[in-house]
């Protein structure tokens, strides 16, 4: 019974401050919500920006108004809250040091998702590997090879060093060598590469594919050829025409070089 007193005695003394954290609860619930919501909804107006910061970005700030709140209804009640947030300041300095590594991706995680140098379906080489984005998270980004292997690599490891998207342009060009033997008529040549490269359904016209000689080898004279074609084409182009070219040189006689050994007798 004694108990039960004190317990009546506490709350009608602190009637009013009962009552103000009720309030500041149900104020802050309301306010959080909201304010994460206007986040998102701030991210879905933005097509050039990921969902994903945004969903995170509300969530923190939904849990700073819910924790903003918890000290103001310990404070009605005479918690010295002072004292709390240092207390909570310096257990989140020790979190901080102890995943340094996980803070370090979540960092490059919002820069990539930030500033978006690449996105899902792009085909890019980054941190020492090649791959087509499967998904990009606040901590990692997946790639897919083109063996089929999943490849999930850290985001720290991206930011910070070069990235290079193949699918940022919608037409690439395409280098290659095309060698052939001292004496060949440069002219027939390139006039052979012409027609493989007017054949192939999948290089554009326009860029003009470029074919000049660019260097003189040890054994060869060294054509390079650029043709152009939709960045989805590429890898078609890529590895189709050195078969295409040899097959043309063949049919128009045009020589190519290879490492030959000539003994002479003395």
């Amino acid at each position: 019974m004694e108990t039960m007193s004190s317990w009546g005695a506490w709350a009608s003394g602190n009637g009013m401050n009962i009552l103000y954290a009720i309030i500041i609860i149900l104020v802050a619930l309301w306010l959080s919500g909201f304010v994460k919501a206007m986040i998102v909804r701030m991210g879905k107006s933005y097509e050039a920006l990921d969902e994903t910061l945004f969903h995170f970005l509300g969530s923190l700030a939904r849990y700073a108004v819910l924790a903003f709140a918890g000290i103001a209804v310990l404070g009605r009640f005479g918690v010295e809250t002072t004292s709390l947030v240092a207390l909570i300041g310096a257990a989140g300095l020790a979190i901080g040091l102890a995943l340094q590594g996980t803070l370090s991706n979540l960092a490059a995680g919002v820069m990539l998702l930030m500033f978006r140098p690449f996105k899902v379906g792009d085909f890019v080489d980054v941190a020492g590997t090649g791959g087509k984005v499967e998904g990009i998270t606040l901590f990692t980004t997946d790639l897919v090879t083109f063996d089929n292997q999943q490849i999930i690599v850290p985001n720290a490891e991206i930011w910070g060093t070069k990235i290079t998207n193949h699918s940022h342009h919608p037409v690439r060009g395409v280098d290659m060598i095309v060698n052939v033997a001292y004496g060949t008529d440069i002219k027939k040549a390139k006039a052979s590469i012409a027609k493989v490269l007017e054949a192939n359904a999948n290089v554009l016209a326009e860029p003009a594919p470029f074919v000049e000689v660019e260097s003189l080898g040890a054994s060869s004279v060294d054509i390079l050829v650029r043709p152009f074609a939709q960045g989805a084409h590429y890898f078609d182009v890529k590895y189709s025409l050195p078969q295409e070219v040899y097959e043309q040189f063949k049919k128009d006689k045009i020589e190519i070089p290879f490492q030959q050994i000539v003994v002479h007798n003395a």
